[in-house]
């Protein structure tokens, strides 16, 4: 599904279930990782996390768009449109929308961590860091001696 037509989709839903337009933007944002999607005040603008639509089927996309557009809908009213409000909730259950998005699932990706250790030359004391660093600037904290460093190794 494009943008295009998510928009469509949106202003659909919409008309449909609320009888008001939806005269903004509505878009996919893939930097949305743990909501499924994200009403914004300042521009009106609804942004749809992809993984709703690609991870679950079309139903729950649906109850998202329907969750935003009670945000939506509420604030261009000027009526209270937080999760806790009482409107908010009444508004939510007339039209079915969604309560809570499901958890995304999320990639098995391993992260490397790259961990240095340095040795103190005059009194043997082993630091270990994630980060390197630069042994002409620092040295030992204990007794100020040159650090030098003695192996680096990549953990999964």
């Amino acid at each position: 599904m494009t943008n295009a037509e998510l928009q469509q989709l949106v202003e659909t839903i919409s008309l449909r279930d609320f009888n008001r337009p939806f005269k903004h933007r509505a878009i996919f944002n893939a930097r949305l990782r743990t909501t499924g999607g994200r009403y914004h005040l300042d521009d009106h603008h609804i942004d749809i996390n992809p993984l709703m639509l690609t991870d679950f089927d079309e139903t729950n996309l649906i109850g998202v768009i329907r969750h935003e557009l009670v945000h939506y809908h509420l604030a261009l009213a000027g009526l209270p449109f937080s999760h806790r409000s009482r409107q908010f909730k009444q508004l939510l259950t007339k039209v079915h929308g969604s309560r809570f998005a499901p958890a995304p699932k999320k990639p098995q990706t391993k992260r490397l961590a790259v961990r240095y250790i340095y040795e103190c030359e005059r009194c043997g004391r082993r630091f270990v860091r994630q980060r390197r660093v630069n042994v002409r600037k620092f040295a030992c904290g204990a007794c100020g001696g040159h650090l030098h460093l003695q192996e680096s190794s990549k953990l999964i």
